[in-house]
């Protein structure tokens, strides 16, 4: 992502003294509370200023815009689930074993986001700001990666370009399959979960083409 990207929707500056780290806190504890009310779209700066009881002047210290507080709670989220992965698979010792841990971590997902209006609210926000979209491409690129990091030693015949093509785009899909059960009906959401971990289960580790030697 460029630097004028960056500079629309990064913190403009890191607080460092404790109070400063504290009304951050509260200024992005608000917004959390504003967007499961209300959504990304209806946030209003100088609504979140009265809500997080902190002048106007200091949501502009930190945000620039709208577009940064959501990457703010977005990396949050991202950042939790990239670590939940990549604990989930340090010690897999098979093929299978990677599967299991798939599917488990699509049930810790489920679990753990579709009753948060929070995390809806978010992530619905990256789709309509093209440098938000690109964080979360961004993100599942990088579960991708320690998803391939954890099953390459299990295989060596496995095609490391075809399958992180394929570990990318699973990885995009289950955030997507998630977003989706999590507005759906419960028992609707549950065979939609079951219905992609069966997908999951048959192609993840079908056999790939070789490169040429």
């Amino acid at each position: 992502m460029g630097a004028e990207s960056m500079d629309r929707i990064g913190l403009r500056r890191k607080p460092k003294q404790e109070r400063s780290i504290q009304r951050l806190d509260l200024i992005l504890a608000a917004a959390a509370r504003i967007i499961a009310e209300k959504g990304v779209s209806a946030m209003r700066m100088t609504e979140l200023a009265v809500a997080a009881k902190v002048p106007i002047g200091s949501v502009y210290q930190y945000f620039p815009e709208k577009a940064a507080i959501v990457k703010a709670l977005f990396d949050q989220h991202a950042s939790a689930i990239q670590a939940k992965t990549a604990a989930m698979f340090a010690d897999i010792r098979s093929l299978d074993q990677a599967l299991d841990r798939v599917c488990a971590i699509i049930d810790w997902y489920y679990d753990s986001y579709h009753d948060d209006p929070v995390y809806l609210g978010v992530w619905m926000g990256t789709e309509t700001d093209q440098d938000l979209l690109q964080l979360n491409i961004e993100h599942s690129g990088r579960v991708a990666g320690i998803f391939q990091e954890a099953v390459r030693p299990l295989d060596p015949d496995l095609c490391d370009e075809q399958m992180y093509a394929r570990t990318y785009l699973f990885s995009h899909l289950i955030g997507a399959v998630i977003r989706l059960a999590a507005v759906s009906d419960e028992a609707l959401a549950r065979r939609m979960l079951d219905e992609w971990k069966r997908v999951i289960r048959a192609s993840l580790f079908a056999a790939t083409v070789r490169n040429a030697a």
